[in-house]
């Protein structure tokens, strides 16, 4: 990895392409190493982490923490956890967030003293509230409800602490509204469309050193159809008991056009349109 340190932030609202982002990543990183193996999504630790781990919060609070009753506790623990995690880390270490870049009970969300720079990923909430919705377990009419909700908050649960994603067009808005040379920016949709050409870019970004041939084949080895094909043979940690569908169920953009009603479509594009336009997905094509 290249001499900077801290944490880089591969950020997203839920359901945007986070893990495909990381797989890339780690499927790159072992290529420069030397490594021909494919990165097994259920040990994605080597070279990321996450910040919400319950048991770091209870390590230094004194107690094991209860989402319900001590977001208070929880959201002034969140700097000195990110901390822990950068001072452990020889170098940079990606951390996943699904946290808005927003503040919570007086305290932002993110450490900005560890943090070497973030990666942020934006999708099309047509299609997110579709993924979502089989990724909560819930229906797509109360998915979309929940990204409307400004400052919506998760429950947490028996093994992490609860997050911050704000409504859909918050978050984007919250880690987008200010170009900054140590954020990059990408799309979903490019990912799909232009892998080459959206992978290289944010391996520069990084600063890794890579080779053509390199870069070619971390993009075959964290292809959505492997991806799925690993979850298929080896199941996958992130996926959510309350999920009865694959992790990596569809990985394609434009479904919403198939699966949305006219209401549903309208709704979402009356909630969030503003951020729509700004990232290309108005008008509806």
């Amino acid at each position: 990895m290249p001499a900077r340190s801290g944490i880089v932030w591969i950020a997203s609202y839920p359901k945007s392409g986070n893990t495909w982002a990381r797989a890339f990543l780690h499927n790159l990183v072992k290529l420069t190493m030397g490594e021909r193996d494919e990165q097994d999504i259920n040990e994605m630790a080597r070279f990321s982490t996450w910040d919400i781990d319950l048991v770091s919060y209870a390590h230094h609070l004194g107690f094991t923490p209860d989402n319900a009753l001590h977001r208070d506790e929880i959201a002034a623990t969140r700097h000195v956890v990110q901390q822990e995690v950068a001072d452990a880390a020889e170098g940079m270490i990606f951390v996943k967030t699904h946290n808005g870049l927003v503040m919570d009970r007086g305290h932002s969300t993110i450490n900005f003293s560890v943090t070497a720079g973030a990666v942020y990923i934006v999708r099309n909430p047509l299609d997110v509230a579709i993924s979502f919705a089989h990724h909560a377990g819930r229906p797509v009419d109360q998915t979309i409800h929940y990204m409307s909700l400004e400052n919506a908050e998760t429950e947490g649960n028996d093994i992490a602490v609860y997050e911050v994603h704000g409504s859909w067009s918050q978050h984007v808005h919250s880690w987008t509204r200010t170009p900054n040379r140590a954020l990059h920016i990408m799309r979903y949709e490019d990912m799909l469309a232009e892998p080459k050409e959206t992978f290289a870019a944010l391996a520069r970004h990084l600063l890794i050193d890579f080779t053509p041939r390199q870069l070619r084949k971390a993009i075959e080895h964290s292809s959505f159809a492997r991806l799925r094909a690993q979850e298929q043979e080896r199941g996958f940690r992130e996926r959510p008991k309350v999920s009865d569908q694959s992790f990596f169920r569809e990985g394609r953009a434009g479904q919403w056009k198939e699966v949305l009603t006219r209401a549903q479509v309208e709704r979402i594009v009356q909630d969030h349109g503003e951020q729509m336009q700004r990232f290309g997905y108005l008008p509806l094509v």
